[in-house]
């Protein structure tokens, strides 16, 4: 069973993501394991980029304090090789074709292969041009999430189809960042991918409290939670692990109870 799988075995996997770099290379590998040690079941890692067009203000922000820090797409693979000499929780990269683009494809998978990346989400590669790299990801065992979007029936499943670690479903059009309310019918969206696959479905953007967390888990597979994190790494700075220590200990919580 590979590491993906592991998150979801133990029942509603509680995801979370933080920037890379911010707000320094070794705060992230720390507060990597400090969420882990608090429950988080999967973490995303955010490569820092100059134009993250999937992304609110929040997210954006810290991209720009990442990079202003120095940090590369070399110094997050030195992260996750200081997270994994501790760890072995699952690690998604999310990032955008242009850094994977000029690292080289080949390179950069060989590269998560070997420090132990387990999935890559690339919101602006669309669908139908995957396969430029699909291959590629695939020979060094990294799965190429995909995101479903509340789009139509049609693409919602053929998406599904081909999908692989698990399916990352956006509760809302539009950026990340924290919403009051999630209007988007999950649920019909779910229904839709259950007749294609059983690969585990999580849900994110918008997620930031825990009856929202509850709510996206109780008709899905998971809960994704990033602006919120990185708003509080952005708030507490280098001091920041007691405070997502304890809001992934809530949040988890509530997406194992709903």
């Amino acid at each position: 069973m590979s590491r993906i799988a592991d998150a979801f075995a133990g029942g509603k996997a509680f995801i979370v993501f933080l920037t890379a770099g911010d707000p320094s290379g070794d705060k992230t590998v720390e507060y990597i394991l400090a969420m882990e040690e608090a429950g988080a079941d999967l973490i995303e890692i955010g490569i820092p980029f100059s134009d993250p067009t999937a992304e609110g203000i929040v997210i954006q922000e810290a991209n720009i304090r990442a990079l202003n820090g120095n940090m590369t797409t070399d110094g997050v693979f030195e992260i996750v090789r200081k997270v994994r000499k501790k760890s072995q929780i699952p690690l998604v990269f999310m990032t955008y074709l242009n850094p994977v683009f000029h690292y080289g494809y080949e390179a950069f998978y060989t590269k998560c292969e070997e420090l132990g990346v387990d999935g890559i989400i690339i919101p602006d590669l669309p669908y139908e041009e995957k396969g430029e790299m699909s291959h590629i990801a695939d020979k060094h065992g990294v799965d190429i999430i995909s995101m479903i979007a509340p789009t139509s029936r049609q693409r919602i499943q053929m998406i599904a189809k081909e999908a692989k670690g698990f399916l990352y479903v956006v509760s809302s059009m539009g950026v990340t960042g924290v919403r009051n309310h999630i209007e988007t019918d999950i649920s019909s969206m779910i229904a839709s991918i259950r007749e294609v696959t059983d690969l585990p479905a999580a849900v994110g953007f918008g997620i930031s409290t825990p009856e929202q967390a509850a709510a996206m888990a109780a008709v899905s597979d998971g809960a994704i939670v990033g602006s919120a994190i990185v708003k509080l790494i952005e708030t507490y700075g280098d001091k920041a692990e007691e405070a997502l220590k304890t809001y992934v200990s809530e949040m988890r919580e509530a997406v194992r109870n709903c």
